[in-house]
């Protein structure tokens, strides 16, 4: 047991959370942890619900939950997210209503079969994110050409294609 423990590392990031291990942590090797396929960092001012519908729409707009995923129960969301059951139900509601999940006898919840998604559509799901972007560079004083060059250089720093590595000695 005792060698098993390395493998699990002592700080992990999870969707962007930092989790620690803790002190006294035994692995239970003989369950299995359920992780709901998106991150939510829940915000003051807006519903719970609503923040992890956002979450989870995005999630499968964007294409991280394809069509036919299991989508976690209201049970796992609440137990994950840390919300009230009733908070879970209401999220899983609405996507449902949105005709994002469907509930298919003798399987559960699972992402329903979407229309090809509109450029709009994709968009709009940045929306928070860049009035973020938008509201800290006028705060830094930044202007508008020079947030569209800084945005541009990081998509093309993140859109090109590793070089092949052919071993050998690096050159300099």
């Amino acid at each position: 047991m005792g060698e098993l423990l390395h493998k699990f590392p002592e700080e992990t990031s999870i969707f962007g959370h930092i989790c620690r291990k803790p002190a006294n942590f035994t692995p239970d090797l003989g369950s299995t942890a359920v992780v709901i396929p998106f991150s939510v960092q829940f915000r003051p001012g807006l519903p719970l619900y609503e923040q992890a519908a956002y979450a989870a729409t995005k999630a499968i707009v964007s294409g991280h939950l394809m069509p036919g995923d299991a989508f976690p129960s209201v049970r796992t969301l609440s137990k994950e997210l840390k919300i009230n059951p009733n908070t879970a139900h209401k999220v899983v509601s609405a996507l449902a209503a949105d005709g994002l999940l469907e509930t298919q006898p003798g399987i559960g919840t699972v992402v329903a079969r979407l229309p090809e998604a509109r450029k709009s559509e994709r968009t709009q799901l940045l929306g928070p994110e860049i009035e973020q972007l938008v509201v800290e560079a006028k705060k830094l004083g930044i202007d508008i050409e020079d947030v569209l060059g800084s945005v541009s250089a990081h998509w093309k720093r993140l859109s090109a294609k590793p070089e092949p590595d052919r071993g050998g000695r690096a050159r300099k």
